[in-house]
């Protein structure tokens, strides 16, 4: 669509295609229950909290037979897409459809759907930051931890080769949010010039621009390996606590 000169609207994206092998479960992670919704349920149910989004895109694998049956999807104004293969696929899968009925200068804000534990409030204060910023920018946290650079080999069995100095170090977190027309036409340049990115600011930083950085908090973990579960568990608990 054209671009408007009214307010810009904003708009949210999960990619939801993935696997999720290294967790080790008979199905896709993001349908993992944990304290008693899918980690998706959970996912979901913090954006809808935020009650900003006009849609919640949600890309999926097309031979996704779970999400269909959560009753989830007539809470929430959700509409589903076909995801791809990698996480930029599905993004970009979504952004196609957001482009038929939005505006270039829209806000899209991206999020993992293994991050069920993102506090609402994290989201909220991400988008006051970034909605009169020229670029967009990120959820992230500083690095705390001394940083190892290791040789490549087995895992278990790397040389250290060097400690990395850690100021203005951080880790990249999501939710992610740019404009609309800006993150499409970055992640098509990264396709076209096959370059893999692993998140939308990758994308942004390959054209050129400058995303910042916002810091959240250490519970918005990204579930991975069996023992994020029973993290997950626990921060969710204690959010419903609050």
């Amino acid at each position: 669509m054209s671009n408007s000169t009214s307010t810009p609207k904003i708009w949210a994206i999960i990619p939801a295609a993935g696997i999720g092998s290294r967790v080790g479960a008979a199905m896709p992670k993001q349908y993992i229950r944990v304290n008693g919704l899918s980690v998706i349920e959970h996912t979901l149910d913090k954006l809808a909290a935020c009650k900003v989004f006009n849609k919640i895109i949600v890309a999926l694998s097309p031979d996704d037979e779970y999400f269909i049956n959560l009753s989830t999807v007539n809470v929430h104004p959700i509409r589903i897409v076909e995801g791809g293969a990698e996480r930029s696929d599905s993004v970009l899968s979504a952004l196609d459809y957001l482009k038929t009925i939005a505006d270039d200068d829209d806000w899209v804000l991206v999020h993992d759907a293994a991050r069920p534990c993102v506090p609402v409030d994290d989201i909220i204060r991400l988008i006051e930051k970034l909605k009169t910023h020229t670029v967009g920018g990120i959820l992230g946290l500083p690095v705390r931890d001394t940083m190892k650079r290791v040789s490549v080999g087995n895992k278990s069995s790397q040389e250290i080769l060097s400690t990395e100095n850690r100021e203005n170090l951080w880790h990249a977190l999501t939710p992610q949010m740019f404009r609309i027309g800006t993150l499409h036409n970055a992640l098509m340049e990264c396709q076209n010039k096959k370059i893999i990115v692993t998140d939308e600011a990758s994308a942004i930083e390959q054209i050129g621009l400058k995303p910042i950085m916002v810091e959240g908090h250490s519970c918005n973990i990204k579930i991975t390996q069996p023992d994020d579960l029973q993290l997950a568990a626990f921060y969710l608990g204690q959010q419903e606590l609050n």
